[in-house]
């Protein structure tokens, strides 16, 4: 963080400083803890939502729209994954009670309504965040959840994000390369072959795990392709995503 630049995340602040901000809006990022092929670490999902979330926050302060990014989950259902070392998958039942209660806080702490800010993909989760959301909206919060694998957000997000083909693959790969990296395993990433098989089509056809869907190396898409300057790019693309969503909670 710029060394003049107000902080952005909630985690930062003391609890007076907590205090001025009620009634921002809370961007929450979404994440995982799981395999992303032999040159990303487990925790990429959690780079990309924490990254894309605070880059909309200061999209929405310059707006002068107060907000706040909350601390990123880091656990979610995360089944396809299962196979390989270190990805810790929780049940579909608590991520979604993670989701609602998360958000409950939020509101009981005053804030004004909460963005959930995704970058875990797989179904199960996606149900999770949609329903846990649901109960809290029910139980009278506000939230949004602008979910990037449908249209029109997902349009916005490269021909191999809209292929499927894309799981620590050139999209996630150039997103992690943009935010710190230091955390690519750069001499792995450049040996990769590509991977076209496509992820989203193997869940239509009903295989549930990497090896399934093929990708014995927890990868799909062309991860050899990426640059840190198309991440740059696509954190543009979903920070304005994230951003026009907060802004439906306060308009």
């Amino acid at each position: 963080m710029p060394s003049d630049e107000p902080r952005l995340q909630l985690d930062e602040l003391t609890f007076e400083e907590a205090r001025q901000m009620a009634g921002a809006v809370a961007l929450l990022p979404a994440g995982a803890t799981e395999a992303h092929g032999p040159h990303l670490p487990l925790g990429t999902d959690v780079v990309i939502s924490k990254t894309a979330a605070l880059r909309a926050c200061r999209l929405l302060r310059a707006d002068g729209i107060p907000s706040v990014v909350l601390p990123p989950l880091a656990y979610a259902v995360t089944e396809f994954a299962a196979g390989f070392d270190g990805t810790l998958s929780i049940p579909i039942e608590t991520a979604r009670a993670l989701v609602r209660d998360v958000v409950l806080a939020t509101h009981r702490a005053g804030f004004a309504g909460v963005v959930i800010c995704n970058a875990h993909l797989e179904p199960g989760n996606l149900q999770a965040l949609r329903e846990g959301l649901a109960e809290a909206l029910a139980k009278g919060a506000k939230g949004v959840f602008p979910d990037v694998t449908r249209k029109p957000h997902a349009l916005r997000l490269g021909d191999e994000f809209k292929s499927g083909a894309c799981h620590a693959g050139r999209y996630e790969t150039s997103l992690v390369l943009a935010a710190d990296p230091f955390l690519v395993r750069r001499d792995v990433q450049a040996e990769l072959a590509p991977n076209p098989s496509s992820l989203s089509v193997a869940i239509r056809e009903g295989k549930q795990s990497f090896e399934e869907a093929g990708g014995p190396q927890a990868y799909f898409g062309w991860p050899a392709d990426a640059t840190a300057a198309e991440g740059d790019a696509l954190y543009g693309e979903l920070a304005d995503i994230f951003a026009e969503a907060a802004r439906s909670l306060v308009g």
